[in-house]
């Protein structure tokens, strides 16, 4: 497995944990001091449970020692950077959205290429 694909996994894992965690235990909190408010506590803490799951299938793609062994795990980071940032972007067009939204957008975006691009090699 490549080095980049590897360091994609614990980066994706890094930041997926950082997310994750405060929309699991404080979504009010964090996303209010973020400037996102109002906000549905169920929905976000619900986000905040899938960020930790990813954060912890990108964890155990960047321990695998083989590309065979992660190659379901790319193809579902994959299509779930690009769902999401097709979600945010309905959005985002459609109204005046604070920066941490748009920040969203971009970081799904960098993760959607970096899968696709892993998904196009394959190697």
């Amino acid at each position: 497995m490549s080095k980049a694909l590897k360091a994609t996994f614990l980066v994706h894992a890094v930041v997926s944990l950082l997310c994750g965690a405060p929309l699991l235990i404080a979504p009010g909190q964090m996303l209010t001091s973020l400037g996102w408010a109002p906000i549905d506590p169920l929905m976000s803490r619900l986000l905040g449970a899938a960020l930790l799951a990813l954060a912890w299938s990108s964890f155990r793609g960047w321990r695998a020692t083989e590309r065979a062994q992660v190659a379901i795990l790319v193809e579902m980071e994959a299509v779930f950077s690009v769902l999401a940032c097709v979600g945010l972007l309905r959005h985002l067009l459609v109204g005046a959205w604070p920066l941490v939204p748009w920040l969203a957008m971009v970081i799904f975006l960098v993760f959607a290429l970096a899968w696709i691009y892993f998904l196009v090699r394959r190697k």
